[in-house]
């Protein structure tokens, strides 16, 4: 009996609210990407004098505010403006035209897209957003399969800016000419954070989020160190969050050192944890990238097949494919050379970053 006497009562928490630990969570005011959000506004702004806008494709790693920035700024267009039409979609998520034909469908408000086809809802759509101008955000276009709606909406879509977000920077190489042509896009790299920067978002995030006073300044410091080494801001909210539950689970009213170090443990307890819910064969794959990172996926089949793997060369892709998924590796599509277009394959540590 008892087990509850040590813990902290409702009214005794260190959270004032977790919510601003989402990295999806938009606060009011975005630090250390202004900059990069006045470049965005202005590619918008000449919808506003019923002109077509420009097009951006927005490049960087993963956490360094891409999206954060992006749907921000949406968020104020929605609040500011009746005259431009904010769409955005997760090409992870909706990675198909037809797919994110229905997914803008549902965002326009039109329901009755049972049994239609997909030229048929884009045909809805283009009639729909040609009384206003609009922004479109395509978010991880990387993932996309093919690109019907994109074509559609640059042909027969008046007063549009189209904003497409990926991690590589060579995506834009094996875009489709007929697409490239009429894109023209602008490009920008979303760089890396520095300690200063970090330390003014996660601080920021602090503030909503923690009750005033309950973190040591060690511990701060070492979160902000550690993030500024992996260079993504998710990883340094989830160890936010992480530090405060397992300072909550001790009954302590601070949170220290000793609570981060746990916290920054479970990074590498959730990827092995991972690893381990692979099936043997892709477990095996994995283990050949993570040997031979950087390597072509030819000769990474090649190495495959010395090791004793007995898949084809089509299984392999497929296999390929499920991993770069659940991001356990990155790939990287590169063109010239005598073999013409080939892939990059690198393994990457799987983490929480998608918590």
């Amino acid at each position: 009996m008892g087990m509850f006497k040590d813990m902290l009562k409702s009214n005794e928490s260190i959270f004032r609210d977790s919510i601003p630990l989402d990295y999806d969570y938009q606060p009011k005011r975005i630090t250390s990407r202004e900059k990069e959000q006045q470049q965005i506004v202005f590619s918008i702004k000449p919808l506003l004098q019923k002109r077509n806008g420009r097009n951006l494709i927005i490049t960087g790693k993963p956490g360094l505010g891409k999206t954060v920035v992006c749907r921000h700024i949406l968020s104020d267009i929605e609040d500011e403006t009746d005259e431009i039409i904010p769409i955005y979609i997760n090409c992870w998520k909706k990675n198909t035209s037809y797919k994110i034909a229905n997914e803008i469908c549902n965002l326009i408000g039109y329901k009755f897209t049972q049994n239609k086809r997909t030229d048929e809802l884009l045909n809805v759509i283009i009639k729909e957003l040609n009384k206003e101008s609009v922004v479109f955000v395509f978010d991880e276009i990387d993932k996309v399969e093919d690109f019907d709606f994109m074509y559609s909406f640059l042909e027969e879509i008046y007063r549009k800016t189209f904003i497409l977000i990926t991690n590589y920077k060579e995506w834009i190489i094996n875009l489709d000419e007929r697409i490239k042509s009429r894109l023209t896009p602008e490009t920008m790299e979303f760089t890396q954070y520095n300690a200063s920067q970090i330390k003014d978002i996660l601080s920021e995030r602090k503030k909503y989020a923690f009750v005033e006073g309950v973190w040591d300044e060690n511990a701060f410091d070492k979160i902000i160190e550690e993030t500024t080494e992996l260079g993504d801001v998710r990883k340094g909210l989830f160890f936010m969050r992480e530090s405060g539950n397992t300072a909550e689970d001790k009954s302590s009213k601070n949170i220290t050192t000793e609570h981060v170090e746990e916290a920054l443990k479970k990074i590498q307890e959730f990827s092995v944890a991972n690893k381990e819910e692979l099936d043997p064969e892709n477990k095996f794959i994995l283990d050949v990238i993570k040997d031979n990172s950087g390597k072509k996926i030819g000769e990474l089949f090649k190495t495959y097949e010395e090791k004793g793997g007995k898949g084809n060369y089509k299984a392999f892709q497929r296999r390929i494919k499920k991993l770069e998924d659940n991001k356990f590796i990155t790939t990287e599509k590169i063109s010239g050379g005598a073999e013409g277009k080939t892939t990059i394959i690198n393994f990457q540590q799987k983490t929480l970053s998608d918590f």
